[in-house]
């Protein structure tokens, strides 16, 4: 696994850029997979959004600026990649993209690439019952371990807000899952 600065500059080197994207792709595709999997539900969609990620990352890396995290960045993009992806199949079906969601998540028990039991089936519908930033703080904290700091990278949120989303999002949670 390459430093973070070696490997940015070996993706802005003409030279050495398809081995260190491929390296990039190694490191990070399975992180980015399940965080874009938690939004758009499907494997199928995943695997297309995430195909998708890295398509921009590689044609963007000349515009990263180390701001910020290289793995934050591509978060980030992941991230408008699958809500792009979710309105974009809202839109087609004339729903709004919480109904979307929850329609994605109505669909899972019939995913083979799905092996979740019931309870963690319960909570992919309270999950998608949240507002969309709630679902993405909620799943980012909770699923990916990440801390606030992270989240606002990505989000580009302060971490007071992020605190207060996931707060009411596990207090939905909660009441969904009680009921």
């Amino acid at each position: 696994m390459l430093e973070e600065s070696v490997l940015i500059e070996q993706l802005k080197n003409a030279q050495t850029q398809d081995s260190a994207f491929r390296q990039l792709m190694t490191q990070y595709k399975e992180r980015l997979y399940w965080h874009i999997r938690k939004i758009v539900i499907s494997h199928d969609d995943a695997d297309d959004v995430l195909q998708n990620t890295f398509i921009k990352v590689y044609r963007n890396i000349d515009k990263f600026n180390a701001e910020s995290k290289l793995f934050s960045w591509m978060y980030r993009i992941a991230t408008n990649e699958s809500i792009t992806f979710i309105n974009k199949r809202a839109k087609s079906q004339n729903v709004d993209i919480s109904e979307m969601q929850y329609k994605l998540t109505e669909s899972l028990e019939a995913d083979v690439h799905y092996d979740g039991d019931e309870m963690q089936l319960k909570l992919q519908k309270a999950i998608a019952q949240l507002p969309q930033k709630q679902q993405l703080v909620f799943n980012m904290k909770y699923f990916d371990d990440m801390k606030y700091q992270e989240i606002s990278d990505v989000l580009e949120t302060s971490v007071g807000a992020l605190k207060a989303s996931y707060h009411h999002a596990v207090k939905k949670i909660e009441h969904i899952l009680t009921q």
